[in-house]
């Protein structure tokens, strides 16, 4: 599974999860996290054994009950379905023939999840085409078959159920990650929204698709399927495995039959049904298809292209060629998550679908990656129960590391590291868990930056420990083993432990089972030939152990060369002496940038500098950078930043933008001037827009031709970010060319233009802005919906009142937790002077039941 809604991701995963070429949207609001809360004061306990009382700090959340994998009654061994749709009442006619034994005790029940299903009859097949009817019982959430006598586990029978499901009519529920539970979804089932066409798709993590089919909704549970879906002739249909029948019907319905022959959890079971156009690609003989709204068609190779590339790094690097019978990947409307690795079959969001010009400033190798290294890591082996959860999540992400690596290089790769622990990082402010954790309240509690980007962070040191050889043969062991199988964590443990010879209990224990991070203050001299190291573990050991770290120590002389040595920090408060024949002109400590800590490294002002230009990655450029920030205003300092804009890495010429904001230093012009060349004619997108909002910084200084020139520049970031400078300053020859922008196609330019108007529209765009509240996402909505807001404080209050009521049934009922906050602070902005309103706003709070929700309307 991956992240919460590709929309929103330029992810409010938080949200904006980095990839090679996933850019910061310029002068727009943070989204804010999933799982913000209002933080809590430390609260005092007293342990029994102890007379002075413990802090415990506001990260360390209440315990949740123990959650055990499933215990295994039954082994389901394959599914059959036989699927029509009702569109008018959202409902599935179904047929479902299981084909199950004992998984060791005998058994003369066969339990099935299955939520609020009308049952019609059950039957078990007794051979030659004999039926035996089944009696059961049903609560709406298991379906309990009484058999015809008892089983042993050396007997296979076949039970087959005829029902209606209905998940349109299931409670509505969901999480950060997974916005609905319903499992299968009609998109204008009746064809009244205009624009949006009609679709059927589904998504079954974590135990939803038993909203759908009767099964055993566990990980730990593995199938083959064979999957037939009736609709209307005019859709294309798709399932996992490969088409293996197809029938043109009398009532101009179809049927296609869908096969996977290699067992799989049920959670990665999936149909989709729509009007979708379908380009061809192919790997080693086997079908790679991308299913695409027939206006992205000629986009879809360009978007998902590299998927044959990627299918053949990732089976070399793991030593198992793709094991599953096709690859097909699908964008559907309106979806609650942001991708999903059905096997063979994985879905994503319509974020995803794009135009050549879209492509300009993004490509989305990242979550291509993510979801089919989870094929290798999820579905062909598998977490036994969600508390392993980072044994599928953790692996996908890190493949979002390696294909970044290998494909765009090492700084490019860092990057991804460094955006990868700064989200982790982000989230440990308010929360930190082990990665393995038995207990939690809600599943969907494990879909976080913790299973997420401090689980691939963990695997990236586990290879920098153990080396590139024995990291990647280790991996195809446990593959090679474990494969068609549920594993825990200890098997992984197992697994590299056997490779490399190593006891490795310290390592699973301290990243994997404990909570928690270090937090390093580094610092260093030179006497007598010797460079003193200290390094303190600064972290509250109460909650968080005392690690063991080998790191990497790089000891640079004059001569610019380097000297490397390896270190183990095993204390609280630990020197190391390490000899150098000349005071070194910088001493930086974990050189290769692998360890997932906070580190406080006392670096001076020629370090910093000769860190920047000797740097060996993105991370320490950024180090660097962020070091020299506060003395920018330094000749030296500021020289060696407009250097820094002509990096060879495009994310290193964005640092060096951003640090130059509000620069007031000396040749201020000549920074300036920099500035503007790099606006106007630096070769990546992502620069030019940070080279813009740098001069926007500077307050009273006219840079309209920069601005105006943006305008028609071939990036939407681009555009986006002049749309912002000329907010507060706009100009006359700009006006013309903005209101041309009015219909632009992008979302980027629509919420930049919300900015915009917010401060300087006129009544002519209220129905452009209400126009808008109906075709933006999610996270868009959040931007946008403050500066409608805004926007309405100058129209005249007869004119308001259709945008306040909209903005109010936004703020109660939106399912987006984005949104409705979205629209709160749009209803805020517009209150200011009216009592009414007021009051409105009050009661909104009163009956939201997010208490994350509630808690931010407080601090506004």
């Amino acid at each position: 599974m991956k992240y919460p809604v590709l929309g929103t991701l330029s992810l409010v995963l938080a949200l904006h999860v980095v990839a090679l070429a996933q850019n910061v949207r310029p002068n727009q609001e943070t989204v804010p996290k999933a799982n913000t809360r209002k933080k809590a004061q430390p609260a005092e306990v007293v342990f029994p054994t102890e007379t002075a009382t413990v802090i415990i700090p506001s990260w360390l959340p209440s315990s949740g009950p123990t959650q055990p994998a499933a215990t295994i009654l039954s082994d389901l061994q394959h599914t059959a379905l036989d699927l029509r749709f009702d569109w008018a009442k959202q409902q599935v006619i179904g047929s479902a023939t299981l084909t199950v034994r004992p998984h060791f005790h005998p058994q003369s029940q066969l339990v099935l999840d299955a939520k609020g299903f009308d049952i019609r009859n059950i039957r078990l097949l007794t051979g030659n085409g004999k039926e035996k009817a089944l009696t059961y019982g049903y609560d709406k959430r298991q379906l309990t078959v009484n058999l015809d006598r008892t089983y042993a586990r050396t007997e296979t029978y076949q039970v087959r159920i005829a029902y209606v499901a209905k998940p349109n009519e299931l409670p509505a529920s969901g999480s950060d990650a997974i916005t609905s539970n319903k499992g299968l979804f009609f998109i204008n089932p009746l064809g009244t929204e205009k624009g949006k066409p009609r679709q059927i798709w589904t998504q079954g993590e974590m135990e939803n698709n038993s909203n759908w089919f009767p099964t055993i909704d566990k990980p730990n549970q593995r199938m083959t399927q064979e999957i037939t879906l009736t609709v209307d002739g005019q859709y294309k249909t798709l399932s996992n495995g490969l088409l293996v029948a197809s029938k043109k019907n009398a009532d101009g319905t179809r049927t296609d039959t869908w096969k996977q022959v290699q067992p799989a959890a049920p959670y990665l079971a999936m149909i989709a049904v729509g009007d979708f156009a379908v380009v061809n690609d192919t790997w080693r003989g086997k079908a790679v298809d991308y299913y695409v709204e027939p206006k992205f068609a000629g986009t879809a190779k360009a978007v998902f292209g590299n998927t044959p590339q990627m299918l053949d790094f990732f089976s070399k690097k793991f030593g198992v060629e793709f094991p599953w019978e096709k690859y097909a990947q699908i964008a559907v409307r309106d979806y609650v998550s942001g991708a999903m690795e059905n096997t063979t079959a994985v879905v994503h969001g319509e974020g995803i679908q794009a135009t050549r010009r879209e492509l300009l400033d993004q490509n989305f190798d990242w979550v291509i990656a993510h979801e089919l290294v989870h094929h290798w890591f999820g579905n062909y082996v598998t977490c036994e129960s969600w508390a392993n959860l980072p044994l599928n999540e953790a692996f996908a992400d890190y493949g979002e590391f390696l294909w970044t690596e290998y494909k765009y290089g090492a700084d490019a790769a860092s990057m991804v590291q460094a955006t990868a622990l700064n989200h982790y990082l982000q989230e440990a402010e308010d929360k930190r868990v082990p990665l393995i954790r038995y207990q939690y309240r809600e599943k969907e509690d494990m879909f976080d930056r913790h299973s997420y980007q401090k689980g691939g962070r963990v695997l990236h040191m586990l290879r920098k420990h153990v080396g590139d050889e024995a990291f990647f043969l280790a991996l195809n062991h446990y593959l090679t083993r474990h494969k068609f199988s549920a594993v825990e964590i200890d098997e992984l443990r197992m697994t590299f432990e056997e490779v490399t010879g190593e006891d490795l209990h310290w390592f699973f224990d301290q990243w994997f089972l404990q909570r928690g991070h270090p937090e390093l203050r580094i610092t260093h001299s030179y006497t007598n030939g010797q460079v003193s190291l200290r390094v303190q573990q600064t972290q509250d050991s109460t909650f968080t152990p005392i690690y063991r770290l080998p790191v990497t120590v790089a000891i640079w002389g004059n001569n610019n060369q380097s000297t490397t040595h390896r270190i183990t920090v095993t204390k609280a408060d630990q020197t190391f002496l390490l000899p150098s024949s000349q005071r070194p002109s910088l001493v930086k400590f974990d050189d290769e940038s692998q360890l997932l800590a906070k580190i406080e490294e006392e670096l001076s002002q020629d370090e910093l500098v000769y860190l920047l230009q000797h740097a060996h990655n993105y991370q320490q450029k950024q180090q660097a950078i962020e070091g020299l920030r506060p003395k920018v205003a330094d000749l030296t300092v500021s020289a060696t930043l407009r250097n820094a804009l002509n990096d060879k890495f495009w994310g290193g010429r964005v640092a060096a933008a951003e640090a130059l904001r509000r620069y007031k230093g000396p040749e201020g012009g000549a920074v300036r001037k920099e500035l503007q060349r790099v606006a106007t004619t630096d070769t990546r997108s992502d620069v030019r827009a940070a080279a813009i909002t740098t001069l926007n910084s500077f307050s009273n200084e006219d840079f309209g031709q920069v601005y105006d020139a943006a305008l028609n520049d071939s990036s939407y970031t681009v555009v986006s970010a002049a749309l912002a400078a000329l907010t507060r300053n706009p100009t006359v020859a700009s006006q013309p060319k903005i209101a041309t922008l009015q219909e632009t196609p992008n979302s980027r330019v629509i919420t930049a233009l919300g900015g915009y108007y917010a401060l300087n529209g006129h009544l002519d765009q209220y129905e452009w802005f209400l126009r808008h509240l109906e075709t933006l996402q999610d996270a868009d909505l959040y931007t946008f919906l403050p500066n409608f807001g805004q926007f309405m404080q100058r129209m005249p209050p007869i004119e308001r009142e259709k945008g306040i009521k909209r903005l109010e049934v936004l703020a109660r009922n939106n399912p987006s937790y984005l949104v409705r906050l979205g629209a709160y602070k749009g209803l805020s902005a517009v209150a200011e002077r009216s009592q009414e309103l007021k009051t409105i706003l009050q009661d909104i709070r009163a009956k939201e039941k997010d208490e994350g929700l509630k808690g931010m309307y407080n601090l506004l």
